[in-house]
């Protein structure tokens, strides 16, 4: 599997994404998801099954089955600790591997998920996950992430090249004449379920 095109790729497989993994594992970003989840979806209706790219522990599948324990979900995370992990919580079927490559699956999902992942993808393999999203969803994707109106790099963590702020939705909006049904802002100071400071966009084929 450890085949990899990008430096971001093997910076996210490396014991820097096992460190991440359990630097984030905390049941309150669970509740605050669910917060999140709720009202960026609240358009779609009844959603049966969602697919993740870049699930991480499960943090994101945990709260979906939260809001909806019949839904079918299915993860994909690069990270090999870290897909353990998401597939220990018996949720969801989890695939680790890489999402700059194409992902071939026979099923469509209701909802195709990404959060705070396309900012640590190497530009030049965007529209590899974009097509990824695209292809997977049946109708929705929701993309939750940092937002720049034009691309900037921003340091990580004291690393360079490791993220990148820009506006994702609206490059999937004018690439694949998407319909943008909602959008909203999570604050880190909000009183009740605060996340970092992300935009989220819900779209339609």
């Amino acid at each position: 599997m450890k085949d990899f095109k990008t430096p971001q790729e093997e910076f996210w497989f490396s014991a820097f994404g096992d460190e991440y993994s359990k630097r984030v594992s905390d049941d309150r970003i669970v509740l605050n998801n669910i917060s999140l989840f709720s009202r960026a979806l609240r358009a779609a209706g009844n959603l049966n099954s969602a697919i993740e790219l870049g699930c991480n522990i499960g943090l994101n599948l945990r709260a979906l089955n939260q809001i909806n324990p019949e839904m079918t979900l299915t993860g994909y995370e690069i990270n090999k600790f870290a897909a353990e992990e998401a597939t220990n919580l018996n949720l969801a079927t989890i695939y680790q591997d890489t999402i700059n490559k194409p992902i071939t699956h026979d099923n469509k999902y209701d909802l195709a998920l990404i959060k705070t992942v396309l900012i640590h993808i190497n530009p030049d393999q965007l529209d590899s996950v974009y097509s990824n999203l695209y292809a997977l969803s049946k109708r929705f994707i929701l993309i939750v992430e940092y937002y720049n109106p034009t691309p900037v790099v921003v340091s990580y963590r004291g690393n360079d090249d490791r993220l990148f702020k820009r506006d994702f939705a609206g490059e999937m909006i004018d690439k694949y004449k998407m319909k943008l049904v909602d959008y909203g802002f999570v604050y880190h100071r909000d009183h009740s379920f605060p996340l970092d400071d992300m935009t989220w966009f819900l779209l339609e084929k």
